[in-house]
Formats: C-alpha cells, sequence, structure tokens
C-alpha cells in the first residue's frame, strides 16, 4: 500500500487568516437508524466518542463522530487505523442493518485559524457562523460544493470531496486575502 498523501500537497496560505490542507485523515461514513442496538457501542468501539446529537460533533483528541444526518455519522481517527475501526463496528453491530465504509481518500480536510477564521467561512457559505454553538458541526456548501465544517479551539475544520479539492482550496485562499477581512 502506498503512503497516503494530502490530495493537494500545497503549502500554506496566510492571509488574515491562515488556510491549510491537513490530513490524510482516516474518514468512516457510517449509515445507521439513531436507534440500531449497538450504535453507541460501534461509534465508542472506532473512536472512542459518544453518539453525536443532531448537527453536532464529539471530538476525542485525534478522533471524532459528526452527525452528517438522521440515518448518517462521519467518524474521524487516524489514517492508519480505519480497518481495525470497521472491524469493531461489524463486531458492536453484528446482524443490524448498517453501512460502514471507509472514505478517507475520498475526502479533503482543510484548517482555517486565526481571530479572523470565521469570516473566510462567512463569505463562502450560507450559515449564520456567529451563531454556531461550540461543538456544532454544519452540513453545507463552501460556494457551489458540498461541504461540513466545524469550530476547533481557534478556527475550523472542512471536510469536502477530494475531487473539488483545488476548488475550495482556492476559494478560502481567496476568501482569507490580506485586505479583504469583514471587518
Amino acid at each position: 500500500m502506498s503512503e497516503p498523501r494530502k490530495a493537494l500537497g500545497l503549502p500554506r496560505f496566510d492571509g488574515f487568516a491562515s488556510v491549510e490542507e491537513i490530513g490524510p485523515l482516516g474518514m468512516i461514513s457510517l449509515r445507521a437508524k439513531a436507534d440500531l442496538p449497538g450504535l453507541a457501542a460501534a461509534i465508542k468501539a472506532a473512536t472512542g466518542c459518544a453518539v453525536p446529537g443532531q448537527r453536532k460533533i464529539v471530538v476525542k483528541d485525534d478522533r471524532a463522530a459528526g452527525w452528517m444526518s438522521p440515518d448518517e455519522y462521519l467518524l474521524v481517527l487516524p489514517y492508519g487505523e480505519t480497518e481495525a475501526a470497521l472491524a469493531a463496528i461489524a463486531k458492536a453491530l453484528k446482524g443490524g442493518h448498517y453501512l460502514a465504509v471507509t472514505v478517507s481518500d475520498a475526502r479533503a480536510v482543510f484548517r482555517v485559524e486565526g481571530a479572523k477564521a470565521d469570516q473566510v467561512l462567512a463569505k463562502l457559505c450560507p450559515v449564520d457562523i456567529a451563531k454556531m454553538e461550540p461543538g456544532e458541526l454544519r452540513r453545507t456548501r463552501a460556494a457551489q460544493v458540498a461541504a461540513a465544517f466545524w469550530k476547533d479551539g481557534d478556527g475550523y475544520t472542512l471536510v469536502c470531496f477530494r475531487s473539488v479539492a483545488g476548488y475550495v482550496m482556492g476559494l478560502l485562499t481567496h476568501s482569507a486575502e490580506p485586505g479583504s477581512a469583514l471587518s
């Protein structure tokens, strides 16, 4: 197996906020109804996190579990641990109706940081970022492409499809250009 690579391999961009592609990260899309017996155990076994509430993400160190829709969860963990996590999910949900698949190589992940990082996303996403609560995950668009993001520390983590990574990096860097801050 070849070594995982960032989608773009681009350097960090520093404007009024910094933008950087991070990763690669291990990601599993878990489709299951919220009332499926063993779901909490499966998510805990894969990530060490509790089942997230609606539009929430639970982050624990380098792992996370995010609510994507009423029957979909995004599990984030170290890249090399997805196979073991899938096995743990299968064990916890044995006999249940679910789908778990590794999507690590189909996603690109970006970090937007700085005192005005929220302005970078406010320019691109139809979300009232000022009203986002800690631990809230938003599944939305960044300009014209599907994306999900959450606040983490002094910035935001944004996930998109790898096929549009160059476009999203361009959007983020243009939005963070020096002199283009909203206030």
